[in-house]
């Protein structure tokens, strides 16, 4: 007999320009067509040092971009400091750069997005540096952005996004207290990204896991997201699958082509339509990130590693959270709990990864401050997106922290 027919989706609006998306091995050869097709010339790439004094990464983009690379600038880091993209505007401007090519992680990514505000921005350094201490952000040029080409080399899942996080220089910030924000507008979405997994390959183990469950995360939380809609529901389930096949596999030591292959259009899938404008699907999971790393050194897919399992179980033990869709995503509908069973898959990915599971092994806070933290949770903008009628007290998240201790 068929089965019960599920319930119509509720109405909704879906605005999306997504980048092009390339996908394949070597695809970065295609690099220089891209440039071509936006009627650009000489293209800046923006990485950091790792990344940059790596032949396997950058020969083949180098290779890709042939008469169209106009220079390296390889000084990206973690930190994203507003500074280090004021230096990428200096080489882009002396070598006469129409076009921004990304190269790594998120980090690169993001200071490649302010760089392209930058090159748009016709205002003193000193007064863009003091304007974003005072509010935290930039202020967004209606036009002038030079398009952004992304090839991401790690599975943070940064990459078709309208935001980026910037920092100031400590030195135009009180004592101790840099100043950090973030930038937002649909101008900010690169315009093609190049998925190869050859690159993917090339990227340390430790590397690659340690940013794989940020990129993991963005499905899961997609699905429960208030403002999830069929077109991401179909996407992140198809992702979620394809990442959490390929990451136990390569957690058990399988380094081959159809592993980094799968990983790769897992990441595609899990970030399509999540990041649009005025809003995002990013939600509790993400929030405990922000505030497990905003003040603390823990890096953030351990965050997300340690905390998502017991984040699941809150949401769950509060609402249904879309665990049947979950559920199918994992391939676990017929387990007699799919809540237990959706918190165990992804708790599974985690351990696979050889990721920390615990709080107290890592450099993050202390229990005694897990109240501040707390709040800073319930304070992120992506507690917007939590599930329907899921309405936590700092209590819960506290809650979630000892749980995760």
């Amino acid at each position: 007999m068929p089965g019960q027919l599920p319930d119509d989706a509720p109405p909704f609006r879906f605005e999306y320009d997504s980048a092009t998306l390339r996908y394949g091995p070597n695809c970065v050869a295609a690099l220089g067509d891209e440039l071509a097709e936006l009627d650009c010339d000489r293209a800046l790439v923006v990485t950091g040092s790792t990344v940059g004094s790596t032949p396997a990464v950058m020969d083949p983009v180098e290779d890709g971009l042939g008469e169209s690379l106009a220079s390296v600038f390889a000084e990206t880091t973690p930190a994203k400091r507003l500074g280090t993209a004021y230096d990428a505007l200096a080489a882009y401007e002396r070598h006469d750069a129409d076009a921004i090519v990304s190269v790594g992680g998120g980090s690169s990514l993001d200071v490649a997005k302010v760089l392209a505000v930058l090159v748009a921005t016709d205002r003193d350094p000193d007064a863009v540096g003091e304007a974003f201490v005072e509010t935290g952000t930039l202020p967004i040029p209606e036009s002038g952005l030079p398009p952004i080409l992304a090839v991401p080399t790690t599975l943070a899942g940064a990459d078709l996004s309208m935001v980026a996080g910037v920092t100031a220089d400590p030195a135009t910030c009180p004592v101790g207290e840099p100043a950090s924000g973030g930038i937002s507008d649909p101008q900010l979405m690169p315009t093609a990204v190049c998925y190869d997994p050859e690159l993917l390959a090339t990227t340390p183990r430790n590397v690659l896991a340690a940013s794989a469950m940020n990129g993991f995360d963005k499905g899961v939380e997609t699905l429960y997201a208030s403002n999830a809609t069929p077109v991401t529901d179909a996407t992140a389930m198809r992702g979620l699958s394809l990442l959490r096949d390929g990451l136990l596999a390569f957690g058990d030591g399988e380094e081959s082509d159809a592993v980094y292959r799968t990983l790769a259009r897992g990441i595609v899938l899990v970030q399509y339509g999540i990041s649009r404008p005025g809003e995002t699907t990013l939600s509790l999971i993400h929030a405990f990130g922000h505030g497990l790393t905003r003040t603390y050194p823990v890096q953030q897919g351990a965050a997300h590693a340690i905390v998502a399992p017991h984040a699941l179980d809150c949401v769950f033990d509060a609402v249904d959270g879309r665990r049947d869709l979950l559920a199918e995503a994992f391939d676990v509908s017929d387990a007699e709990d799919p809540a237990d069973a959706v918190v165990d898959s992804v708790a599974a990915v985690a351990d696979a990864l050889d990721l920390p599971t615990r709080l107290r092994d890592v450099d993050g806070p202390t229990r005694e401050e897990f109240p501040a933290v707390a709040e800073a949770v319930l304070a992120d903008s992506f507690m917007a997106n939590a599930p329907d009628e899921f309405d936590p007290t700092r209590e819960d998240i506290e809650a979630v922290l000892d749980a995760a201790w």
